[in-house]
C-alpha cells in the first residue's frame, strides 16, 4: 500500500472570540460568521470559539435575551487570535481605564506574541490592558474623543474604519468589524480566500480601512437616478482608458450631474473609485495568475508597469513584484 509522502494539512487557525456582559450580538457574531466561512480546496482554515471571562455558562447581552457560552477563559490560552467585540457593560474600563480582577485574570491567559484584535467598544479592553500603549488604534467616531482622554498613551485615529498594526488591530463599529475580519482573512490567506467568503456574507470583499468612518452627507432620494449602472459597467471594462465622460453617458447625466451624484452616493470621486477597482484588480491577478507584470497593468487598466508601480506603492506601500511574492509565500505556507 502506497504511502502519501505530502505532509497533513496544518491545523485551523483558531480564533477565540471574549464575550462580555453587554456584549452586541451582532458584533459577536462576526468573527464566526467570517473566519467560519473561509476555506481552502473544503478544509477550514480557522476554528472559532466564543469563551466568557467566567466558567461555562449566561452572557447577558445589550438584547432581550441572553446567550448560553460553553467556554471559560481557560480557552484564551489557546488562542492565535483573540477578538474582542464591543459591549455596553465595561464598567470601570470604560469609566476608568482599567481592568476589573476577572477581566484581568481572563487576560492573563492570552500567550504573547497572540494577534489581538477589537471591535468598536472592545478597544477599551485592549487599551485598558496596556496592548494599545504607543500604537495607533480606532473606535467607534462617537467614541474616539473619551477614548484618547482616557487612554493618552493611545494614537487614536477616529477617521478610519479600521488600524492593521501588525498583531494588534482595531475598528470602528458594527460594519467596520467585518471590513476588519474581511482584511485578516486577506492578509493571512490571499484575495480569492476573502473574495469567496466575501460573496458568502454578501457583503463588500475590500474596503480599505483608511476610508472614512463617517461622511456627513445627505443621503440620496429615492426617486434620484443612482450611479451603480456605471459602476457596474466601468467594472466589466476596467482594462480600457476609462473617461468621466463614459460614465456619466451611462447613466445619461451630465459630467457635473454624474460626479456630484457619484459622490454622494459612494463618498469619493469617479477618478479615485476607479483607481481603487483598479488595485483590487492587480492585486488578484498578481495573486491567482501567472501573468508578467507588464500584462497585469494592462489587464488591470494602468496601461503600463510603472503606473501600476506608483498605485500599489500608494495604496499598499509595497511593489507588484513584493506583492506577489508575500502573497505566494502565504498559499505555499497553507
Amino acid at each position: 500500500m502506497a504511502v502519501s509522502s505530502e505532509p497533513p494539512p496544518p491545523p485551523p487557525h483558531r480564533v477565540v472570540v471574549l464575550a462580555l456582559d453587554g456584549v452586541i450580538p451582532f458584533e459577536l457574531g462576526i468573527p464566526q460568521r467570517i473566519f467560519g466561512r473561509a476555506q481552502r480546496e473544503g478544509r477550514p482554515l480557522y476554528e472559532v470559539v466564543t469563551c466568557s471571562i467566567r466558567p461555562p455558562g449566561t452572557v447577558r447581552t445589550d438584547a432581550d435575551f441572553d446567550l448560553l457560552v460553553a467556554h471559560g477563559p481557560e480557552a484564551l490560552a489557546g488562542a492565535d487570535t483573540v477578538v474582542v467585540p464591543a459591549s455596553y457593560e465595561l464598567g470601570p474600563v470604560y469609566e476608568e481605564g482599567r481592568l476589573t480582577d476577572e477581566l484581568a485574570a481572563a487576560l492573563a491567559h492570552i500567550r504573547p506574541g497572540t494577534r489581538l484584535i477589537s471591535i468598536c467598544s472592545g478597544g477599551y479592553v485592549l487599551a485598558a490592558a496596556g496592548y494599545l500603549d504607543g500604537r495607533p488604534a480606532t473606535t467607534h467616531w462617537r467614541s474616539a474623543e473619551h477614548f484618547q482622554r482616557l487612554f493618552p498613551q493611545v494614537k487614536v485615529d477616529a477617521d478610519v474604519l479600521f488600524i492593521d498594526d501588525g498583531d494588534v488591530l482595531t475598528s470602528a463599529g458594527v460594519a467596520a468589524g467585518i471590513d476588519l475580519c474581511v482584511h485578516v482573512v486577506r492578509r493571512d490567506h490571499g484575495t480569492s480566500v476573502a473574495n469567496a467568503v466575501a460573496r458568502l456574507t454578501v457583503v463588500p470583499p475590500h474596503r480599505d480601512g483608511g476610508q472614512s468612518q463617517f461622511i456627513q452627507r445627505p443621503v440620496p432620494e429615492p426617486q434620484l437616478a443612482s450611479t451603480s449602472a456605471a459602476r457596474a459597467w466601468a467594472l466589466d471594462r476596467l482594462e480600457r482608458p476609462l473617461q468621466l465622460r463614459d460614465l456619466a453617458e451611462q447613466e445619461s447625466m451630465s459630467v457635473r450631474t454624474f460626479t456630484r451624484r457619484f459622490r454622494e452616493e459612494v463618498g469619493i470621486s469617479p477618478g479615485q473609485w476607479l483607481a481603487q477597482q483598479r488595485v483590487e484588480r492587480a492585486r488578484h491577478l498578481l495573486e491567482s495568475s501567472g501573468l508578467s507584470v507588464d500584462q497585469v497593468a494592462r489587464d488591470a487598466g494602468f496601461g503600463t508597469a510603472q503606473s501600476m508601480r506608483q498605485h500599489l506603492q500608494a495604496a499598499l506601500g509595497v511593489t507588484p513584484t513584493a506583492y506577489r511574492r508575500t502573497f505566494r509565500d502565504v498559499g505555499d505556507a497553507r
